[in-house]
């Protein structure tokens, strides 16, 4: 057997195959949890059905969450077929309305995102769970059918690109901002079926929360996973959400890389990225633009701590009387957790109007839908033509900080120049 350093990725692969995995190869793996939603899971029960046998089911996680509460008699099917097959096969991991929320946001919270956790989901931004030190991909319904029958699934060994960090980032800049700046350096086929291997000194700088923001968005480059290192952080977090053991996973040094890139986190600025692509990133003081909506959520940025970030920047102030604003917290945890702390009631204080957990006005779905020549600003991943509404509206992708000094302004904002104004 080879005694050549590996990357995270490789490693993973290595222990789930149980061979000597290398960037290029092609492994079959076991998988520790497959997830699928209230839109891809309709194909996969309807796939997994015709291979006629018994579902591994422990391995399954089934989240509503796209559609949520049902918009329609359509969304209404949807959501009962994935109910009926939780039902049939005895699947305990099953997340009704109301107990659930943002499927990603939900696998974090249940502890099935851990780190040296190999997990597929169909929904490509499961990904964000390299924030964890997973290795975590987006895969099809068919696939995800795949693993409910087997447990396993092949994979080829992606490459990686190492991004080191260091410095620390000033107030009011985060995980969204790191990698809106990193996907406008590259573009969005920078890392196409690459892993985004992060590491370096300021990798301790960053919560855990921005590292899942940014590896969520490591998809919007064409990665194939976004991966974290193991540290004290992550373990502290694991702990509050997982009692059974994980495998930290770093790097081996001399580990071999196609590129690396640096980024000092002390120099970064707020970010936006205007229309059409997540790759068109500029400084938020850069960008003159009047909005008509501000959204803040998704399973990009609806966790706790952006809503605390958000709530600090609101209060005491108003919405603009020209905007209309959007709260979601990402799951039923984080709206109750908002809630004992405060954080919906300053956020309706400011005239926002605040929802329980759902995917709806991120994809275009339904709730916060946009009208034609109509802007919004939002903590969302995707800002492609129409994805929130109509093809002729406009999606502006930032961090919540923006998001919420700009609800205030009724313009892109940096929030240092919405605190300049005190």
């Amino acid at each position: 057997m080879r005694t050549d350093p590996k990357t995270i990725s490789e490693k993973i692969l290595s222990l789930k195959s149980r061979t000597d995995a290398r960037a290029g190869d092609i492994v079959e793996a076991d998988v520790d949890y497959v997830m699928v939603n209230d839109v891809t899971g309709p194909l996969a029960f309807q796939e997994f059905e015709a291979l006629g046998c018994e579902p591994v089911r422990d391995k399954i996680v089934l989240i509503p969450d796209h559609f949520v509460p049902n918009k329609d008699v359509a969304s209404a099917k949807q959501a009962k077929e994935m109910r009926d097959f939780a039902k049939r096969w005895g699947i305990k991991n099953y997340f009704e309305v109301g107990r659930g929320g943002v499927c990603h946001q939900v696998m974090l919270d249940n502890g099935f995102a851990y780190p040296g956790a190999l997990v597929v989901g169909a929904d490509s931004h499961t990904c964000t769970y390299g924030g964890v030190n997973a290795f975590a991909t987006g895969v099809g319904s068919s696939e995800a059918a795949a693993v409910f029958a087997t447990g396993q699934l092949w994979f080829k060994v992606p490459g990686s690109i190492r991004v080191l960090l260091k410095g620390r980032p000033s107030k009011y800049v985060g995980g969204k901002d790191l990698v809106l700046k990193l996907i406008s350096d590259i573009g969005v086929d920078g890392a196409t079926y690459k892993t985004l291997e992060f590491g370096g000194t300021g990798v301790s700088s960053l919560t855990v929360s921005d590292r899942l923001s940014v590896s969520n968005m490591a998809i919007e480059a064409g990665g194939k996973a976004g991966i974290f290192p193991c540290d004290a952080a992550t373990v502290a977090y694991m702990k509050t959400v997982r009692k059974d053991g994980f495998n930290a996973t770093l790097p081996d040094g001399g580990a071999s890389y196609e590129r690396t890139l640096e980024y000092d986190l002390s120099s970064l600025e707020s970010m936006v990225a205007l229309p059409h692509l997540p790759s068109n990133g500029k400084a938020a003081r850069d960008v003159q633009v009047q909005i008509d909506q501000a959204y803040l959520g998704s399973c990009t940025n609806g966790r706790i701590e952006d809503l605390r970030l958000a709530a600090e920047i609101m209060r005491g102030r108003k919405v603009h009387k020209d905007v209309r604003m959007v709260v979601v917290p990402a799951s039923v945890k984080v709206f109750e957790q908002a809630m004992d702390e405060g954080l919906l009631t300053e956020f309706s204080k400011a005239g926002a109007f605040v929802s329980g957990p759902t995917c709806g006005a991120c994809l275009g779905g339904h709730m916060g839908i946009l009208a034609p020549g109509e802007r919004c600003v939002s903590s969302t991943n995707r800002n492609f033509i129409g994805r929130m509404g109509h093809r002729d509206s406009e999606v502006y992708l930032a961090g919540p900080a923006v998001v919420a000094a700009s609800a205030v302004t009724g313009r892109i904002t940096d929030p240092r120049d919405l605190e300049a104004v005190q």
